[in-house]
Order: C-alpha cells, then structure tokens, then sequence
C-alpha cells in the first residue's frame, strides 16, 4: 500500500468485495468507501472506515470525488487520524472548505497533543503558557494575557485552584486570556470560557488506584478543549468579546496537600467541606465560574473531564451537557448534532445543589460513596451550580466523557479524541 491513498465515497453496486460484506474495497489505486445513500451519509461508518484504512499503513489520504460532504470529511479524519498522525487527511471540494477543514485539523491536533502529553512534560505552568502562546499567535492585536501562579492565587482568593495544587513542587495556575477584537476596553463580554486543567490527578489522599490513575495526564482535557474552541472561532471569524479561564493544577499527596475534612472559603462566600480529594476539578471550576460570572457574560460554558459517573451514563461515547437554562440546553444539543459532536442531556434542578451536604459548611465538595452516589454527574453540576447566578441562566457545563480513549476501538485510536471543541465553537460563534 502507498503512502499516501486516493479515498472516495461511492455508492456503486459493481465492486464484488462489497458483496461480501466489506465497507472498503481497493480498485485501481482508488480505495472506495461503500455509502448507501450520498444525501443522508453515515458518518458513523465513514469514521470506522477511516479507522480501518489507516489500519492499511496508509499515511496520508487525500480524499476526493464529489459524495464528501464537511461532516463525512470531518468524520473519516476522526477516524484515520491518531498519535503521531494528526494532520494526515487532504481534503476535496472548494477552497473556502478546504481552507476551513485544514484550520480544524490543525487546532484538534493542537488540543489532541497537549492532551497527550506526559504528565511530567505538561505542568499547570506550562499548560497555562502553552495555550496563551497559542492563542496570542492567532490574533496578537486582539489578545491580552494575565496569569497568576502559586501563592498569589490564595492571595487574590482562588482558594479552589491553590489548594488543589498547593500538595505539588509544580505551583498552580489561572490563565486568563481576553479576546477582544474591537479593542473597547469597555466592550461587552459576550462569552466566558473555563477550563478544568489537572495536568495530573492522582486523586490527593483520596488515591486512586493504578488502574484509574495509568491515563490522568488526560484530566486537564478540558483547558485543552476550551482554548482550542476559542481558537478555532477565532480562524473563523469570531467577531465578539470572548474571555478563556483555565484554571490549572497538579491533584498531588504531600505533608502539604489539602486533606479531606478541610474547608475551604471561596470569593462568593460559600464554603466547601472537602469530603473526596479526588472531587478536586468542581474545586478548580469554582473559581473559574466565579471569575466568568465577575463579567456578567450572556454564556459562560465550562469544560471538564469531571466524573466516571457520566462516563457510565454515556458509554463514553458522547459528552454528557448540563444546563439549567433550558433554552441553551437545546440549542447546545441542536449544534453539536449539526456538527456531528454527539452529546446528551443528564438530569440538573436546583435541587442538586443540596446532594452533597456538609454538616459544617454550606456543601461538601462530593459525598463519601464510591463515585459521589447516585447521580454522581448530576450532584457535580449542582456543586457547580452554587458558583454562577441562581438561575443558572446562560451557563452551560459539559462533562467531557468522550475526550479520552485509553485504548483503540473501532472508531477512535487510543489517546485524545478533540471530543467537545466543535460544539463550543459553534455555541460562540
């Protein structure tokens, strides 16, 4: 097999291997893709055929021919691509397309990489440069840039992020980049985006296993889905003020991370009884949540590799979306279909900010059951929902549970997937 293959869809009955059941079938240097209808692809099988040519030692595909639509372009490079192999797809159709299809491979493959990276190679730190490097390179006119490290988090009151990494030698992190493309310091913020980012998790005194710990390098997936949204609106055209919070640590065992029992006061006066050191990313997001709520934005959207539970409740194979405005719930679930970023709605009232009681402060940060107890996914989003506006209007929280495979599969190579970034992209554009 060549490096590089011709890839087309086709719908023609004439190629005998497809009478035998296969999807691909190779016919004069060309491998075809059997679709049974070009005006209602699906995508589905066109990503487990993208997995099954890459299988093939097939390094670079060029696709072509006149059945690709965007979303069976973008779901056979879902397929195909994989570490080492992240911008491996050409594409077909106008230039414009192209153009727009190459930005999006090339910003998942941004976020794909930084998720992939060793624990020892990415630190809150680093994250935190990484991605403001990123940003500011795209639109360096339009971008300002504030970090803050260390002790100076307890200092200015982001008591979440301190003492989740405070157990560490890497100090933690809050990067906030403001994307401001008219320049009027006085303009509106239209959006705010915040970002779990625990570059590693061993779950604090609340320790995971080996089995459970072998892949959170992934646990800052959602600063890299965050960042990477943001970056990709911004290659398409983004024309409102939109802000990124990443709120960066390192979830370690020290004489000096925080302890189950401790109580921590945040800057919007709730206090939080640490009931589960392995809660630590709604502690992070907190801060990150009051930091959005502080611009008074029409959104605010959160991303997070947050609970097992909502990977139970998923199968991992969509993201699991939390809203209690239940008009940006719709329209969050409209656009990731439109975009083919499979998502579903789980269970969140006011009521679920009571499912983790404390006797002591206002909430625990989770219960003393294995995985939080029922509704696990549901009682984080109401821990969550103590930190925007009562209502809950505008804010959108998304567990990320497809962001990460730790082994192959039929769609997926093992690793990061880039799961999340065209929903939030479309929400702000």
């Amino acid at each position: 097999m060549s490096d590089t293959a011709v890839i087309e869809l086709s719908q023609s009955k004439d190629f005998s291997g497809w009478q035998q059941g296969n999807s691909v079938v190779i016919k004069d240097d060309v491998i075809f893709i059997r679709v049974t209808d070009t005006g209602n692809l699906n995508l589905r099988a066109i990503q487990q055929a993208g997995r099954k040519i890459e299988g093939l030692g097939v390094e670079v595909a060029q696709l072509q021919g006149d059945n690709w639509s965007e979303n069976a372009q973008w779901a056979f490079t879902q397929g195909f691509s994989k570490v080492g192999k992240l911008q491996s797809v050409r594409y077909c159709g106008d230039s414009a397309l192209v153009t727009r299809l190459e930005q999006k491979q090339a910003t998942y493959a941004w976020a794909r990489d930084l998720i992939n990276q060793t624990p020892s190679q990415l630190v809150p730190v680093s994250l935190a440069d990484q991605a403001a490097e990123y940003l500011k390179a795209l639109a360096p006119d339009a971008i300002s840039i504030e970090t803050v490290i260390g002790e100076e988090l307890e200092k200015q009151g982001w008591t979440g992020t301190y003492n989740v990494g405070k157990g560490s030698v890497n100090p933690p992190a809050m990067l906030t980049v403001d994307y401001n493309p008219g320049g009027d310091d006085n303009a509106p913020v239209y959006a705010v985006l915040v970002g779990k980012g625990i570059t590693f998790d061993s779950g604090g005194y609340s320790i995971k296993p080996s089995a459970g710990m072998f892949s959170m390098k992934c646990d800052m997936g959602g600063a890299a889905t965050a960042a990477a949204a943001l970056a990709l609106a911004i290659q398409w055209g983004l024309d409102k003020r939109v802000k990124l919070i990443l709120c960066c640590a390192e979830n370690m065992v020290s004489d000096h991370a925080y302890k189950l029992g401790d109580i921590l006061t945040y800057k919007n006066g709730t206090t939080v009884e640490i009931a589960n050191t392995d809660a630590e990313g709604r502690l992070v997001l907190a801060d990150g949540l009051i930091a959005a709520s502080e611009n008074n934005p029409e959104m605010i959207i959160d991303s997070a590799t947050l609970t097992g539970a909502a990977m139970l409740a998923t199968g991992g194979e969509y993201n699991a979306m939390f809203s209690m405005d239940k008009s940006l719930a719709m329209n969050a679930l409209s656009v990731a279909d439109k975009v083919n970023d499979p998502a579903w709605p789980l269970p969140l009232e006011a009521f679920h900010q009571g499912k983790c009681p404390s006797a002591f402060a206002d909430t625990a940060n989770s219960t003393t059951q294995k995985g939080g107890g029922m509704g696990g996914a549901s009682n984080a989003a109401g821990f969550l929902a103590r930190f925007v506006n009562p209502e809950g209007k505008g804010w959108l929280h998304i567990d990320l549970s497809a962001c990460y495979n730790e082994h192959g599969n039929s769609m997926w190579a093992a690793g990061a997937t880039g799961s999340g970034i065209a929903t939030i992209t479309g929400l702000i554009l």
